[in-house]
């Protein structure tokens, strides 16, 4: 057996940002070069660690990301060697990466097709650490094989991994059990839908607010449930006008955005937070509470969630972990009663049997490595600039014609122009791939001399945000 390889290296002189990558691409550029032979076995981690000053769990990760592509192979009780079968890519050891130093953002030509309602920028996704963490999560259930399926309710990992965050960050206090792992929040709503459907049958009617989220009414909708709208101001949802339509109506459930309410981005006052508790307790109907954007609050500490407050017995919390990152990653979670989250693992067993594993596993390690967290405030820090960029860009060139209510978090802000709507209007915020607040089908319109817009801020820069507020200036304005 060949004696471990003594790495001479030196990473301070390499180009990459972070001590991983500047580990694994020399790695991979000595055994191109042929220096680091097919069956030379490795330092162990910790002597590694200590020969270069690092901590040992970065070279630990860079010799397991290696074994997933295929660069090294571990031998149990024997150590770590250069794989005999290396991954056939013809290039040269000047050329090779294992992943590119360029940030993500430097090459990246602006979105023009997304949906600019609110997303996160996915331009600034940690592309280093996800790749990490899948990587993980494959030579984990590769090794352990448990590539069967799994628990409907969500993988033990990331629940507890949900649990430790919720009652750290949202003063939520509940169970592993208490928990499912959905894939995104709008199956989440679906879930809920479905489940009191056929829990109350007597009762029809779903109560939203006044500007609403289309996908969740049409689920309601879809269930064969009747929509009945209550009204909304500055404050949130309107517990006055509610306790009028309940004395009325047979409500099985009242949908509510309260963080950040969606489309108006206003957040719930507590008051009523309070009293949408006392009427739920009062006329036994539940709450759908979809905190779609919990993460992103700026300029105070955020309300404490429904779920977490007094007599919240009633409420299915819904989140999601999408906002964080990317639409894309489809990774929510209920919390409810056992009641309601063992029927929705039912459900979960008629839809698709369960969740994707190896995201779930990944997502898992990046929140118990402080890593979900690190990014969230990194997030915050560049959304809130753009928030108050996006504020002074629509008032210096709008300027009196457009009033907005800096919201205290969220992606979006609720815009009022002070004009009257018309027909070609909708074909200009179409290209734009803005909503107006005709979109979110309020029944308690009536005025004709102004409107709203909601305007996402999250996924665009600065120059991006100001492209598009000239556009529509030039659309709206300058005819």
């Amino acid at each position: 057996m060949q004696q471990p390889w003594r790495m001479q290296l030196h990473l301070a002189e390499r180009e990459e940002k972070t001590i991983f990558l500047k580990l694994a691409n020399q790695i991979i550029q000595e055994i191109l070069s042929g220096r680091l032979r097919q069956g030379t076995r490795l330092l162990g981690s910790r002597t590694l660690a200590n020969e270069l000053g690092i901590n040992r769990k970065t070279v630990q990760s860079v010799y397991e990301d290696l074994e997933a592509q295929g660069w090294l192979v571990s031998k149990p009780r024997q150590g770590t060697f250069v794989s005999e079968h290396l991954p056939d890519l013809k290039l040269d050891s000047s050329s090779v990466t294992m992943i590119s130093v360029q940030s993500p953002t430097e090459s990246h030509t602006p979105q023009e097709a997304i949906k600019n309602d609110g997303v996160p920028d996915t331009r600034l996704i940690p592309y280093e650490l996800f790749s990490r963490a899948y990587r993980h999560a494959l030579i984990k259930v590769t090794r352990q094989q448990v590539m069967g399926y799994g628990d409907p309710q969500g993988s033990l990992e990331l629940r507890q991994a949900l649990l430790n965050m919720l009652s750290m960050e949202r003063f939520i206090q509940t169970t592993l059990e208490h928990i499912c792992v959905v894939r995104g929040s709008q199956m989440g709503i679906f879930l809920a839908a479905r489940v009191l459907a056929k829990q109350q049958p007597k009762r029809q009617f779903i109560v939203v607010e006044q500007w609403s989220y289309p996908p969740a009414v049409e689920t309601f909708l879809s269930n064969h449930f009747q929509i009945i709208q209550v009204r909304l101001d500055q404050h949130g949802l309107n517990t006055d006008h509610l306790a009028e339509l309940l004395e009325n109506h047979a409500v099985a459930a009242v949908y509510t955005t309260p963080h950040h309410q969606y489309p108006t981005t206003v957040s719930m006052s507590m008051d009523r937070r309070l009293k949408l508790l006392e009427l739920s307790k009062s006329f036994d109907f539940y709450i759908i509470e979809d905190d779609y954007d919990h993460e992103f609050h700026y300029d105070s500490r955020p309300i404490p969630p429904l779920i977490s407050l007094p007599s919240a017995d009633n409420v299915i919390h819904i989140g999601s972990l999408s906002k964080i990152f990317a639409p894309s990653l489809r990774v929510g979670y209920v919390v409810a009663d056992l009641d309601i989250i063992q029927a929705m693992r039912q459900d979960i067993l008629l839809i698709d049997k369960q969740g994707n594993a190896i995201t779930e596993l990944a997502i898992a390690e990046l929140m118990q490595q402080g890593e979900l967290r690190r990014h969230t405030r990194k997030m915050r820090k560049i959304y809130q600039g753009r928030r108050d960029f996006a504020v002074k860009t629509f008032q210096r060139i709008f300027k009196d014609n457009v009033e907005i209510a800096t919201p205290a978090g969220g992606m979006a802000l609720w815009v009022k122009f002070k004009l009257s709507y018309r027909l070609e209007f909708a074909e200009v915020l179409k290209q734009l791939h803005i909503d107006s607040e005709y979109e979110f089908g309020s029944l308690f319109q009536g005025k004709s001399n102004y409107f709203h817009i909601r305007f996402g801020f999250a996924a665009v820069s600065e120059e991006e945000i100001t492209q598009i507020v000239q556009m529509l200036y030039q659309a709206l304005l300058d005819r």
